[in-house]
């Protein structure tokens, strides 16, 4: 694990450590936010000065290779800033380390009953950026915007908090979605990184496709399934 003092450090270690030929099985991160309410809400211990943390993992056929993969790690990380590189010699440490990552989700409601949750995906090199102006978008409606997931992949679960009882909140909670996808397409990025488009994500579909793809996804959709019976309403294609 590797902490650092500012999410912007630890973005720049991702890609250059990647960079730089270390091939980690999982890179996670998580950002002040997530320390925070990691801490409060499950009393989880962590650094006090943390403003992110990166959680990898590396595997090889023979002890040296593993060796290699974190020497790597190592120097990237504290060459873009870690404060401390921590490393786990057996199943109780490492599961000590991934526990945090695996509570940052139910952690994080300390900052709002409702969290508008999209699975962006942008290039590593851009991941600096755009979560600089993902808070930047979140500060401008006046909502706390905690961020974790799997950075290896440049995959960042972008959290809008609101309060869910709050029709105004959550009104404007889905405009800071359409902008976030609107900034993560312009970087080259994706709607999602993993979970797909279904029904939550089709209002935006417009953002990343242009009228003329749209029509080619229906076309294709109706050549296959004239009837509409396989999965009908998903992606905002018509029923």
């Amino acid at each position: 694990m590797g902490i650092f003092p500012s999410v912007d450090d630890a973005m720049n270690a991702v890609f250059k450590s990647l960079a730089a030929g270390a091939n980690p099985v999982a890179m996670e991160f998580m950002d002040d936010l997530v320390v925070q309410a990691l801490k409060e809400k499950l009393g989880i211990e962590l650094p006090e000065d943390a403003g992110a943390l990166l959680i990898g993992d590396v595997d090889g056929n023979v002890s040296q290779e593993v060796d290699f993969q974190l020497e790597i790690l190592e120097k990237s990380f504290k060459e873009n800033g870690a404060q401390d590189f921590i490393i786990a010699h057996n199943a109780e440490e490492r599961d000590t380390l991934w526990y945090a990552r695996r509570n940052a989700s139910p952690s994080i409601t300390i900052f709002g009953s409702k969290k508008l949750n999209e699975d962006i995906s942008v290039p590593r090199s851009m991941l600096p950026e755009a979560l600089k102006r993902i808070y930047e978008i979140g500060n401008k409606y006046g909502f706390k915007v905690p961020c974790f997931g799997h950075a290896g992949d440049g995959n960042i679960h972008v959290n809008v908090m609101v309060d869910g009882s709050d029709e105004k909140q959550l009104e404007m909670g889905h405009k800071a979605i359409e902008e976030i996808f609107e900034l993560v397409v312009d970087m080259g990025g994706t709607l999602s990184g993993e979970h797909g488009i279904g029904t939550s994500k089709a209002p935006f579909m417009h953002i990343a496709f242009n009228d003329a793809e749209l029509d080619l996804f229906k076309s294709i959709k109706h050549a296959f399934d004239p009837n509409n019976i396989l999965n009908p309403g998903k992606m905002g294609l018509p029923n």
